[in-house]
């Protein structure tokens, strides 16, 4: 066996793994929201210092991907620092209800948010982007609709977390399609937009007393994570993303809501009857999404 079939089957397998692991790492990602909520941390401090400290970590991924040249073209084009200025604003959003919404104690709605972007940004191709959506693709939004509406009913109401995850998401998604750069130089732009509010912010907690950096070891600690744990995981996604086919990806992206959902089970949410047939109905949407993806992968690979 040649030495190049050699590099390309172990380049796989770290691909594969750099897949699983930042999935992994973005499912149990509630965990550490909810332990910093426990030591006395408020969702607004939360945010606040995962926006400061995502930018110094944003910036070694650009250095060691070699990309400040493309970082300083950018910076000279207004228009795309506009468009990664709407962008940073639906990231801010989807980051804020996904913490305010962990440290309420829903974090079982989130997992159904990251359940149905994928099919809602399906969706928004073939209305935006005239994407055709093939059988498997239409059963599986019918299906998540379904399910949606067994939420509302189980709620009570809309299911406004999951559906203000899913639509954030979403409208980032379409907005950084529209960006002519990396994903590493579109992302350390949009932790530098969101770094100053942040900075701001804690340096008025720190000033007033409210604050908890430096307030202990271990709390001090779990604040400074907040950079690595946002921007680790975004940068084991780009990388392998770019290296796996579109099938596998399109598995592996639900390992993240599949661990939400046993985290928030293990935290004791409530998970009715009712509820437990709303997402069966996703998650039947979800193997329909998926088989889609498989088939279409597999077509293309057919000489």
């Amino acid at each position: 066996m040649s030495a190049s079939v050699n590099e390309t089957r172990d380049e796989g397998r770290a691909a594969l793994a750099a897949g699983i692991g930042c999935y992994t790492l973005w499912g149990f990602l509630p965990l550490y929201f909810h332990l910093l909520s426990t030591l006395g941390v408020g969702s607004w401090e939360m945010i606040a210092h995962r926006t400061l400290w995502a930018a110094p970590w944003a910036l070694l991924i650009v250095l060691l991907a070699r990309q400040a040249g493309q970082v300083a073209a950018v910076l000279r084009q207004p228009k795309t620092l506009f468009v990664l200025a709407l962008s940073t604003l639906a990231i801010f959003v989807n980051w804020s209800i996904y913490v305010f919404a962990v440290n309420a104690g829903h974090v079982i709605e989130t997992s159904l948010g990251y359940y149905i972007n994928p099919l809602m940004n399906m969706a928004a191709g073939a209305l935006l982007f005239r994407e055709r959506i093939s059988r498997e693709g239409a059963i599986a939004i019918g299906l998540a609709a379904v399910g949606v509406a067994i939420q509302t009913a189980a709620l009570g109401h809309l299911p406004i977390i999951s559906l203000g995850v899913a639509l954030s998401f979403c409208c980032y998604a379409i907005l950084r399609k529209q960006v002519k750069a990396d994903a590493q130089t579109g992302l350390f732009i949009e932790c530098a937009y969101l770094a100053i509010p942040g900075l701001l912010y804690v340096m008025h907690l720190q000033t007033t007393g409210a604050g908890h950096l430096g307030a202990g070891m271990g709390v001090t600690t779990l604040l400074l994570l907040a950079g690595p744990a946002t921007v680790v995981p975004l940068a084991l996604f780009a990388w392998s993303a770019r290296r796996m086919p579109l099938s596998a990806m399109g598995f592996l992206q639900f390992i993240a809501p599949s661990l939400q959902f046993a985290v928030g089970v293990s935290l004791g949410e409530p998970f009715t009857p009712l509820r437990a047939l709303s997402f069966a109905f996703i998650w039947l949407g979800v193997a329909v999404f998926a088989y889609g993806a498989w088939k279409k992968t597999r077509v293309l690979a057919t000489p």
